[in-house]
This record gives structure tokens, C-alpha cells and sequence, in this order.
């Protein structure tokens, strides 16, 4: 069978920003990549269409894999952190796979350069299960399976778990924002980049202090003043406990790989912080976990990477 005509387009669909590029052939990293605002438009077909016409030449692609930043049902897609929502079938492009986020960035995993990854503890990545996770404008999870005949994503809504609160003062942490009108917290209201903004207000209540509301970048680009400190410090902690919940959960023997839009602005500090010790503390399988690699991704768009990587794999063999 004739795989779909080139060029194929690849998408990263997040609650903020759309990214977008080509596929030129089998094989090839996205070129034309583009990063497009979604509160600019409407619906994401609108998108797609401003992305054709005006960063790739008005090119027809013959294909696409579009990673979204929420639930799939067939055809369908719904963003979690932003209103677009329908169907694959408005795009008018000849086949069109949909992929979770966070299963396309697990798919780029076996692709990345070594110096596209930070370590942050353990032994090297190895050859079994692997985890991916992040902060963005959400929290998002994903896994990768080795079978006989590749790697096998694992879509999931892990974000949405309850909040990893491993201290009486994490405790406290929960409370304030309960206080906030939070009835249930989950992991997601707190580690992603709006999470890092009600934690911020949260430990300021917490510590009894005035301070001004502050958006997430503002937090990473004030490092010197010890709330916004604090507050990363708490972050990292408890991403590490979540992480190591996810490693868990997936038997991520394999590694356990940071993504998201946020991680990559602290690498220093996510390096210095004790997310590694988060990570591997557990009363039962702390052995385990030293024995699970942690690195984090600085690739500049993997979720593209993952998307092409996909096409490459099954695209010759639909209609």
C-alpha cells in the first residue's frame, strides 16, 4: 500500500499554545515548526489553517498525527486547559491520528540526542518501561512499552491524582488551598504552572506573609526572594514524590523522564533540589526506586519529534 502523500503535519496541542511542523519524509525531524498562540483562535481547525497558510506555504499535508493536551475518543478530542474541542474530521486532511500529549512525548523518548536530557539521578536510562511527566499548563503522564514489535505508548490523566502531600506541612499547604475553595486538591492544582502560582499564594498563607500574586514565570525569575524559593523548593519535593508514584505504578524500571513547559526554565535548580530524594523515598520499594534513572527533557519540541516518530512507524501502513 502507498503511504499518504508528503508532507505530513505534527502538532503539540497545549492549553496555552499550539506548536506545528512538517514531516518531509519518512524519518525526518519536523521542519517549519511554528508556535501559535490558541487564545488567537477559535477552534483548532482555525489554527491548523493559519499554521498552513501563513508558516508552511499553503501546503496540503497528506497525513497528520496531532498530540492534544486532553481526552480522545476516537476522532475526538477535548482540551483539558483550554475550550477547543471536535473532531479530526473538520481538518480536512486525508488521515489524521490523534495521540494524547503526553503518549506523543513518550513516543519521542527512544529519539532523543543524549544532549536533549539532564540526569537527575540513578543509573542511565535503560531498555524497559519508561515513565514521562511534566508541569505545563497541566500536569500530564505518559508511559512507553517494549514489545516484539516496538515501543507501545500509554496515553493516561495521571495529573489529575490526588496532591502527593508527604509532610505535615505539605498537610498545611492542602489546607490553604482548600481554604482557597479547592474542595479536593490534586496533583495537577499544584505541579504544573499555574499550580506554582497557588502554591506560592498557599505557603505565603501558610508562613503568615504578605506577598503579591505572582504568574509562574515571574516566581522562576525571582529566585532571590526566599517565598519564591521556598515555593520551588516545595515544588520540586513534591514532584519528586509524585514522580516516584508514577514509577511505581507504570513498573518503570526503564526511566523516568521530566517534560513540560515549566521544568526547563529551573534546570539548575530542579538539579540542586530534592527531587531525587522525593523520588526514592518509599517505606517499601526505596531500593527499587534508586534503581529507576530520572532525567530531564530539554529538547526544544519533543512532542513534535514524537508525532513524526509515530507517522514514520504507521503511517505507510493506513489509508
Amino acid at each position: 500500500m502507498r503511504a499518504p502523500e508528503l508532507p505530513w503535519l505534527v502538532a503539540d496541542i497545549g492549553g496555552t499554545n499550539a506548536r506545528f511542523g512538517l514531516v518531509t519524509a519518512p524519518g525526518a525531524a519536523p521542519s517549519h515548526v511554528a508556535v501559535l498562540s490558541g487564545a488567537v483562535y477559535p477552534t483548532l481547525p482555525d489554527a491548523v489553517a493559519a499554521y498552513l497558510s501563513e508558516h508552511a506555504g499553503g501546503v496540503r499535508p497528506g497525513a497528520a498525527c496531532l498530540a492534544v493536551a486532553g481526552p480522545i475518543d476516537g476522532d475526538r478530542y477535548r482540551l483539558t486547559n483550554s475550550p477547543w474541542a471536535g473532531s479530526t474530521r473538520d481538518l480536512d486532511v486525508p488521515y489524521v491520528k490523534l495521540l494524547n500529549d503526553f503518549e506523543a512525548l513518550a513516543v519521542s523518548l527512544p529519539h532523543l540526542r543524549a544532549d536533549e536530557l539532564v540526569p537527575l539521578g540513578g543509573p542511565e536510562p535503560s531498555y524497559g518501561v519508561k515513565a514521562v511527566l511534566g508541569p505545563g499548563t497541566g500536569l500530564g503522564v505518559g508511559g512507553l512499552v517494549p514489545t516484539d514489535h516496538g515501543w507501545v505508548p500509554i496515553p493516561g490523566e495521571g495529573g489529575h491524582v490526588t496532591v502527593p502531600a508527604a509532610d505535615d506541612r505539605e498537610l498545611e499547604i492542602v489546607r490553604a488551598l482548600r481554604a482557597e475553595g479547592l474542595d479536593q486538591v490534586v496533583a495537577e492544582h499544584v505541579l504544573s504552572g499555574p499550580g506554582l502560582a497557588r502554591l506560592h499564594r498557599a505557603l505565603a498563607r501558610v508562613n503568615g506573609v504578605a506577598a503579591p500574586s505572582l504568574a509562574a514565570s515571574e516566581i522562576v525569575a525571582r529566585l532571590g526572594d526566599p517565598l519564591c524559593a521556598e515555593t520551588v523548593e516545595v515544588f520540586c519535593g513534591m514532584l519528586g514524590s509524585f514522580a516516584g508514584n508514577v514509577a511505581l505504578t507504570l513498573g518503570a524500571r526503564g526511566g523516568v523522564y521530566l517534560g513540560g513547559g515549566v521544568l526547563p526554565r529551573i534546570v539548575e535548580r530542579v538539579c540542586a533540589s530534592n527531587f531525587r530524594a522525593r523520588f526514592a523515598t518509599n517505606p517499601d520499594m526505596s531500593a527499587y526506586l534508586a534503581e529507576i534513572g530520572t532525567s530531564l527533557i530539554v529538547a526544544p519540541q519533543p512532542a513534535l519529534t514524537g508525532a513524526a516518530a509515530w507517522l514514520t512507524q504507521h503511517a505507510p501502513a493506513t489509508r
